[in-house]
């Protein structure tokens, strides 16, 4: 089992940037794809970026495709997500999520309790 615990969210103004951090309990980091999800308000939840167990397959949403950049430090049981360009229909409630699936955009196990992020026009 894991857990998740994000931080970094708050208000940005449209084209400005945030990094958000996942920090995880346990000893197994690494034994789990790590993936960034979204919702916004009256929102599905839905998949942003998702990174492979040793970082080095990466998958985004088309959405966020070359604006936003998803990372990992397994010896800090860290994952990141650095959101450049933002616009305001990003905002969201932004969920870190683990699954010990191979694939990054199916069923998350575990989940954090996420972190608003605000953007401004």
């Amino acid at each position: 089992q894991v857990q998740l615990v994000e931080s970094g969210g708050g208000l940005v103004q449209a084209g400005g940037s945030l990094r958000l951090s996942c920090a995880a309990s346990g000893r197994t980091f690494s034994s789990y794809g790590m993936g960034w999800l979204r919702q916004a308000p009256g929102k599905e939840r839905e998949f942003v970026a998702g990174v492979s167990r040793n970082g080095r397959i990466t998958d985004y949403a088309d959405s966020v495709k070359g604006r936003f950049t998803i990372s990992r430090d397994n010896a800090k049981n860290t994952v990141y997500l650095e959101m450049n360009n933002l616009k305001p229909e990003d905002a969201a409630v932004y969920y870190c999520a683990a699954t010990l699936n191979f694939g990054l955009r199916g069923t998350y196990d575990y989940w954090g309790q996420g972190t608003q992020v605000t953007v401004s026009s």
